[in-house]
């Protein structure tokens, strides 16, 4: 067992790892985060989707030891239930959400695109959600929803 230290959303935590041990199962198992899915659990499906400073990483493929002294947001850190995040208000807005076993995956990947480009195009979003997969949509209101909360992040609210 090794001990390692880094913050998830906002707060320093420490945990005792093995070597193997999975980012995925320290966040649900650990600290109790379940936003994060466990989807196929080899790097296909994206529903495990986390940020580890700022960028997109599959927390099923990543080793607990490797985030030691970083930053990971998972969903439960983008917004409250009383205070949504636009992007999460947006796939609400947008009807983006059937079953929302992905969707966590989804924002956090939207997120990390919408933090570095505020305007981007349909291909850049798709680009963006490659790695997520979604069983119950054909991606349109998806897409629909990242494009709504750009704009509303841009401040030109529909």
């Amino acid at each position: 067992m090794r001990e390692i230290e880094f913050t998830i959303n906002g707060r320093k935590r420490k945990v005792f790892v093995k070597p193997k041990d999975l980012l995925l199962n320290v966040i649900r198992d650990e600290l109790g985060l379940k936003g994060t899915k466990y989807g196929c659990g080899t790097g296909e499906c994206g529903a495990c989707t986390v940020l580890l400073d700022g960028k997109p990483v599959l927390s099923c493929l990543t080793l607990a030891v490797a985030v030691n002294g970083r930053e990971i947001t998972t969903i439960e850190g983008i917004g409250t239930d009383e205070n949504l995040h636009p992007i999460q208000q947006a796939f609400i807005d947008a009807g983006a959400i059937q079953c929302g076993y992905c969707t966590p995956g989804m924002i956090i990947s939207a997120k990390a695109l919408l933090d570095r480009n505020q305007n981007p195009t349909e291909e850049e979003i798709r680009r963006a959600i490659k790695g997520n997969l979604c069983r119950c949509t054909g991606y349109v209101k998806i897409i629909a929803a990242i494009q709504l909360a750009a704009k509303r992040m841009r401040g030109k609210s529909p």
